[in-house]
């Protein structure tokens, strides 16, 4: 028989029939298997952990067949209890499989010190960033007559005078006494060094 009669005989068509069947079949059960081997549909929504302890997160992960990993602690904070978790991923609410681990970072045990920086004669622009990059805060601004407008000429904290390399807490508010720029240049010299009127007039012979 002719390919062109064979392609258009009866025969051709049934079995390009069973070809497709075959297909569709094998098709349907590896797309089965596939759902089977990665539990599609199946899916757990990952609990909100902040603020929970490892052993109420290890309780709470335990009942829905997830895990956890702890990466780090980080620095104190105050909103959170100590060793609470303060971060996870996922996030709270996304979808996961089971035995999915959850990744957390967990508040630690309580402030670090820090040493203060030396921002005297530092102006309050340059003197923020630098307490900030130290976990320090911003605390009150007070000025006082001085040449040097907006210049840092003393620290504070909790009300006492504190100075370049002294420890405080890491959080801790540092209140600036900045110059406001006013003073005039007489105001800022000593009593002795300004020259009175008569001692500017000459001596009459």
């Amino acid at each position: 028989m002719s390919l062109p009669k064979y392609l258009t005989s009866r025969v051709f068509f049934v079995q390009a029939f069973l070809a497709l069947l075959i297909i569709a079949v094998l098709g349907y059960l590896l797309m089965h298997w596939l759902t089977f081997t990665t539990d599609h549909g199946n899916e757990i929504t990952v609990p909100n952990l902040s603020k929970l302890t490892e052993e109420q997160v290890e309780e709470k992960l335990d009942e829905l067949d997830l895990d956890y990993v702890i990466l780090d602690s980080l620095d104190f904070r105050s909103g959170y209890p100590k060793y609470s978790v303060v971060q996870q991923d996922p996030l709270p609410g996304a979808k996961v499989k089971v035995g999915r681990k959850v990744y957390l970072k967990i508040n630690s045990s309580g402030f670090s010190s820090v040493k203060i920086p030396d921002l005297i004669e530092k102006t309050y622009r340059e003197a923020v960033p630098t307490l900030r990059a130290l976990g320090l805060e911003e605390g009150t601004i007070t000025y006082i007559p001085n040449l040097g407008k907006d210049m840092v000429l003393e620290m504070r904290s909790k009300g006492r005078n504190i100075s370049p390399g002294d420890k405080v807490l890491k959080g801790s508010k540092i209140d600036l006494v900045l110059g406001d720029g006013k003073a005039s240049y007489e105001e800022s010299l000593p009593t002795d060094t300004i020259a009175s009127p008569t001692d500017e007039m000459p001596n009459e012979q």
